[in-house]
């Protein structure tokens, strides 16, 4: 179901030939003698190697910060959200959770299309905490199964705190008729929130093909969250469609309108700058 849910952007000889194949972790489709020496993809990738080994222990201390105030948050708001439901308005907070998760999906892709197109890891903070995992992301694919809960989430959760602590304090010091009146907002920003916070734990469940949780995979089939085909389509190198990667259900209209190549050229037009120049640098360092 999910596979045919929305056009392919890239046939399946353009999969096998241009993309790792993640569900043969033991490189069977490898048959050339290059491939085994000089792997194009991979954790034996010498700039995946050296991109993984960048990951620093205060970034460590960032993501358990992160984890942990996020956290607290959600299930600070959770509860004063189940206190101040009114089921005279659910058609409006459905309707607003609804809103939330798709801005959450093109939020997730527009982050995604602006760290892998743009910048090097040499920006100063940026580079080597932010832009180095979505470097070593496409050059070995399969490095995100490897992370744990913090690694992978932690960046994700940073984002969500702002917005999450501005929601807990208008909770306690709002009345209660102003709370009422703003809830389906504060539906909207929480479920933004909910689903930015998971957009990476499902983009690792995208990556992941063996071992995964039955209600998972049935939320992959059915594409309520983004499947594992689907995001197939962007690891074709060069990496340059279907950036969103919460559920993946604004990639296609996106690709339709050609959205990332006019945002694309309308940069490169203003400042010269090579979409993917400093991702196709670290691909190309397999020796």
């Amino acid at each position: 179901m999910a596979s045919n849910f929305l056009m392919p952007v890239k046939s399946d000889e353009e999969i096998l030939q241009n993309s790792m194949l993640e569900d043969d972790p033991n490189a069977n489709s490898s048959v050339t003698a290059e491939e085994t020496l000089r792997p194009r993809w991979g954790p034996n990738h010498k700039g995946a190697q050296e991109l993984a080994n960048l990951y620093s222990r205060g970034k460590r201390i960032q993501e358990c910060m992160s984890v942990s105030v996020c956290l607290t948050l959600i299930v600070i708001n959770s509860l004063f959200m189940l206190y101040h439901i009114r089921l005279t308005n659910i058609t409006t907070v459905l309707m607003s959770a609804f809103c939330g998760i798709v801005s959450a999906d093109f939020g997730s892709g527009l982050v995604h299309w602006m760290a892998d197109t743009w910048g090097t890891i040499d920006i100063p903070i940026i580079g080597k905490n932010y832009l180095r995992p979505f470097r070593e992301h496409h050059i070995d694919p399969t490095s995100i199964t490897r992370h744990d809960f913090v690694e992978t989430n932690g960046d994700n959760f940073m984002i969500t705190i702002p917005f999450l602590g501005q929601m807990t304090y208008l909770f306690i010091t709002s009345s209660n008729q102003q709370i009422q009146e703003s809830f389906s907002w504060k539906c909207y920003i929480f479920l933004l929130c909910i689903f930015v916070a998971l957009t990476n734990q499902i983009h690792k469940w995208s990556h992941t093909y063996f071992g995964l949780p039955k209600w998972v995979v049935w939320l992959q089939e059915h594409h309520i969250i983004l499947p594992r085909r689907h995001h197939r389509y962007h690891h074709v190198a060069p990496h340059e469609t279907y950036y969103c990667i919460t559920t993946g259900w604004l990639n296609w209209p996106l690709e339709a309108i050609r959205f990332w190549p006019c945002l694309e050229t309308i940069i490169t037009a203003l400042t010269g700058c090579l979409p993917r120049d400093d991702d196709l640098k670290w691909a190309q360092k397999r020796t």
